[in-house]
């Protein structure tokens, strides 16, 4: 399977949310239909333990969700990693108390399709270092926030990225896809 992270994320790259830039109630429908598109590649959501907790504190109780999100996750193949959580308390989770990066080189190694991880900001930062990311996929928003964690991590060398999707959104929210150009053997194009 590939591994893809998904990260909403500042114009200053920060993805850690300290301010009210982003909210998952507020999405233009394109914007929706672009995230549930990406969600029928998935196979498996991979979650920390935070982020896990998070979701799972909000969108079970979204009951007037019409973006399909709500019930997309609660479907959705969710493994949330963690060494403290031994009950996930959410339909359809496994809690892997092991070694992350083997976790997901066994994911990486097993058919199928994506295995997409967002939030999660320690475990991102974990798998970017160990060259274990597929795809790279920011939902930038028209936001400055100036402090907090970053979507590679502080000190990383970044490799040279190849874009594979672009698209803008009426509420000023930009996405963009990018691959490792390591091996690929081709130049971007515009």
């Amino acid at each position: 399977m590939r591994i893809v992270i998904t990260q909403n994320t500042t114009l200053d790259g920060r993805v850690e949310m300290l301010d009210d830039w982003f909210d998952p109630s507020n999405q233009d429908e394109d914007l929706a239909a672009e995230l549930m598109r990406q969600t029928e590649r998935e196979d498996v959501l991979l979650l920390g333990r935070q982020t896990f907790e998070d979701f799972r504190g909000y969108w079970p109780l979204q009951t007037g969700d019409t973006t399909g999100v709500a019930e997309s996750l609660d479907r959705a193949d969710k493994r949330v990693i963690s060494s403290t959580l031994t009950d996930p308390g959410w339909q359809n989770t496994t809690v892997i108390s092991g070694d992350p990066q083997e976790a997901v080189l066994e994911l990486r190694a097993a058919p199928g399709r994506d295995v997409i991880i967002t939030g999660s900001i320690q475990l991102c930062h974990a798998l970017i270092r160990a060259g274990l990311v597929d795809l790279y996929r920011m939902f930038t928003y028209p936001a400055w926030q100036g402090r907090g964690r970053g979507f590679f991590p502080d000190g990383y060398s970044v490799p040279q990225l190849r874009r594979t999707e672009t698209k803008a959104f009426a509420s000023g929210v930009i996405y963009a896809a990018f691959e490792p150009l390591a091996g690929l053997g081709s130049e971007q194009e515009d």
